[in-house]
Order: C-alpha cells, then structure tokens, then sequence
C-alpha cells in the first residue's frame, strides 16, 4: 500500500488550494461536489491533499465545529478493498464500513476506526 491522499477539513476549498498551489506548487487535479462537499484534490506527484469543504451539515460540518480545520484523515490505496478490510477485521480492527462504498472521484473506499489505529482515521481506496 502507498499514501493516496491526505484528506483536509476547511471552512474554504478554494481559498485553502489557492494558498497550497502558491506555496507547494501543487496544481488542482480534480474538484467535484460529492455527499454534501466540495471536494478538492491537489498533485503532490502522484498522491494528493483533498480538501473537504461542506456544503450542509454533515460529518465533516461536525468535525469543523469540534476541531477546527486541519487533517482529517490519511488515505491508503489498495489494489483490492475488500482483502484490506478482511485483513483488518482479522487484526481486531474495527471498521466503520463493513463493504466498500462510493467515494469521490469514482474511487471505492471504506473507514477504519480511530480508535482502533491509534486515533487516525484511515481510509482505503480502490481505483
């Protein structure tokens, strides 16, 4: 597995990816409105910052009012999601989506608990 993407809670997508492609050079390379976001990928070679702004209440509206912006989540990308999850279940690890399910950019993704890995939300992701 690699790093597919970092995911970022804002308040403000596109003021936040104006300020990351100024400083890091890291270029736009999807945006989309997905499950009550504005979601927003920047190029960091080959993994990415996703930038998720709410668009109505939701899990993310809900991690902004208790934490503030900042990162919520790091993203594994898997060859096959399903042999991912069993091998977590198979490690005690709790997850959050027992199948995978649609995430942003057409990508199948599925959450493990934080609780269960050491208080990072972790995401895998099949392209």
């Amino acid at each position: 597995m690699q790093i597919d993407h970092i995911g970022i809670a804002t308040d403000d997508a596109a003021g936040l990816a104006e300020t990351y492609e100024a400083l890091f050079d890291a270029p736009v390379a999807h945006e989309e409105e997905f499950d009550g976001l504005r979601v927003v990928f920047l190029d960091f070679g080959g993994s990415y910052f996703e930038l998720l702004e709410p668009l109505e209440d939701g899990t993310i509206s809900r991690y902004l009012d208790k934490n503030g912006a900042g990162i919520h989540h790091v993203a594994l990308e898997t060859d096959d999601i399903e042999g991912a999850l069993e091998t977590a279940r198979e490690h005690g690890v709790e997850c959050i989506d027992e199948e995978p399910r649609p995430g942003a950019w057409g990508h199948d993704v599925a959450f493990l608990h934080p609780k269960s890995t050491g208080g990072v939300l972790v995401e895998y992701v099949e392209h």
